[in-house]
């Protein structure tokens, strides 16, 4: 009777271990595995166009008059009498005023007249400022550009002057460059101008944009920067969607950057449409698994099976979305 008893215990032992083996086996393939396969990913789409891209370099400046003179009494006297009214255009030569001294004081260039400082009768000393000449036609840009920047500018190269108050833009060149840096700080500045041939209505002292392009293409494929990805070795993909509904990393190659759009040289032809991750979102832990892991988690205790199978689920995650479709951001520049 006790040899059968014994028998009886060992069977429901042994019953009892294939259960929880075979509920192991199951807990494992319908909670970690169903966990594999719930990956949810999202795209934001980009479609290239045909277009003109460039890219430029930008700096603040203002409008300065480039010819302009203060004329003044060489000696103490009398204005015996004024020939000119203020905003009357003169001529290089012109008679302005004359002095009881006999002293004719004329314009030494084309302009305008911008200011009378005396009247017909009033005493002046020597040296003191009677009238001043100002050329309204011909304005001068100066700006401040970097160290960084500076190698890029030279001589007779195109720019655009643009004014804000106005909504106004001259083309012109660069005038002058500076080559002795202008500051002290931790960065070098270098006095740059332009000269400007301009309109009645701009004024000396109004705020202006100097724009100077540096590369450009014309009727190329364009892209938004923001569809790119980067490998590795920081060469560009894009993502492009197959006939059989998987996405496929197509290699680029870009061209003129202008931080927002580049140019695609080759790799993509005009509207196509392709994709970039958006979102890679994994499932919420529920039931059986997220229990056990709260579980191990509460007890301050680190599960080297959960650990393996985290590792697991991130290689499985790689290969279901296409590997790593985050990017390192390239330089650029506008």
């Amino acid at each position: 009777m006790r040899g059968s008893g014994k028998k009886k215990r060992g069977r429901r032992i042994i019953r009892l271990v294939l259960l929880l083996l075979v509920l192991g086996a199951v807990g494992y393939f319908v909670v970690f595995k169903g966990v594999n396969r719930a990956v949810t990913v999202t795209y934001d789409t980009f479609t290239t166009r045909k277009g003109n891209i460039s890219n430029t370099l930008s700096f603040s400046g203002s409008m300065s008059a480039k010819n302009y003179e203060t004329l003044s009494a060489d000696k103490a006297g009398t204005v015996r009498k004024i020939y000119v009214s203020e905003a009357e255009n003169v001529e290089k030569n012109e008679r302005l005023i004359r002095l009881s001294t006999g002293e004719m004081i004329k314009a030494s260039f084309n302009g305008q007249v911008n200011e009378i400082a005396v009247s017909e009768g009033d005493e002046v000393t020597a040296n003191q400022n009677l009238i001043q000449i100002v050329d309204f036609t011909e304005m001068t840009v100066s700006i401040r550009v970097d160290e960084y920047s500076i190698s890029k500018v030279y001589l007779g190269q195109p720019c655009k002057v643009n004014l804000t108050a106005l909504g106004t833009s001259f083309d012109t060149t660069i005038a002058h460059i500076n080559r002795i840096s202008s500051s002290n700080g931790n960065t070098a500045y270098y006095s740059v101008s332009c000269d400007v041939a301009v309109t009645e209505d701009v004024l000396p002292g109004m705020q202006v944009t100097v724009t100077i392009p540096l590369e450009e293409a014309t009727d190329a494929v364009i892209l938004s920067k923001s569809a790119l990805s980067f490998a590795g070795d920081n060469s560009a993909y894009v993502l492009v969607r197959g006939d059989n509904d998987e996405m496929s990393q197509v290699p680029v190659t870009v061209g003129v950057d202008n931080n927002n759009y580049v140019e695609i040289v080759s790799g993509l032809t005009e509207g196509q449409t392709v994709y970039k991750v958006a979102e890679q979102k994994a499932a919420g832990n529920t039931g059986l698994f997220s229990g056990l892991q709260n579980l191990s988690t509460g007890s301050g205790q680190n599960n080297s099976s959960q650990n393996r199978q985290s590792r697991q689920n991130q290689g499985n995650y790689q290969r279901n979305t296409g590997g790593n479709m985050g990017g390192m951001p390239p330089g650029g520049m506008r």
